[in-house]
């Protein structure tokens, strides 16, 4: 079943390439259960960070000079924000590059496959993570709404998906999600 989650997916080189103005980040959709009980590893960032506080996204972050391509770069802030071993992934696949608004950030969404996350050891960076969340698939699409935030004294109209802890994703962690949700149907 592996080879059907690839099919839905971009070539990784062929995503990464794709041109556009910004800070180059990655980021890593890291998919345990597939294909029976299929759920995500999201990270709560903490509250007190300069940028994205208290959000919830995928583990990653910005390209370093030292990273081989921005599927290292998943890989490599994947480790040091969750302690995700990267020899514990099987990267599948990509999607579409998404950019955000405020932080002028071209994300670079990678897909890999993991072990149940209780196997996983995962630990979160105290640095930078709260705590690590995981969600399934099924729970994320029953949370899915368009609701209206205020950011920065602006209304906005947003796709957005509410955990059971209240807690919502939304901006471009929602964007990644629903077009990955999208491609699986």
């Amino acid at each position: 079943m592996t080879a059907d989650l690839a099919a839905l997916l971009l070539d990784p080189a062929e995503a990464a390439a794709s041109a556009g103005r910004g800070t180059s980040a990655a980021v890593l959709l890291a998919l345990y259960g597939w294909p029976d009980q299929p759920g995500l590893i999201f990270t709560e960032r903490r509250a007190d960070l300069r940028r994205h506080a208290g959000e919830i996204s995928f583990p990653g972050g910005r390209q370093d000079p030292d990273d081989a391509d921005l599927a290292a770069t998943a890989l490599r802030e994947a480790e040091e924000e969750i302690a995700l071993d990267p020899a514990a992934v099987e990267l599948r696949g990509a999607l579409p590059t998404v950019s955000t608004f405020v932080t002028n950030y071209r994300v670079h969404p990678f897909v890999g496959l993991v072990a149940d996350p209780l196997e996983l050891g995962l630990e979160p960076n105290p640095a930078e993570v709260e705590t690590v969340l995981t969600v399934s698939l099924a729970q994320l699409r029953e949370g899915y709404e368009i609701r209206r935030l205020t950011r920065r004294g602006l209304p906005i109209h947003t796709p957005t998906y509410e955990l059971e802890g209240g807690q919502l994703i939304w901006g471009a962690t929602a964007r990644i999600l629903g077009d990955f949700l999208e491609r699986l149907g």
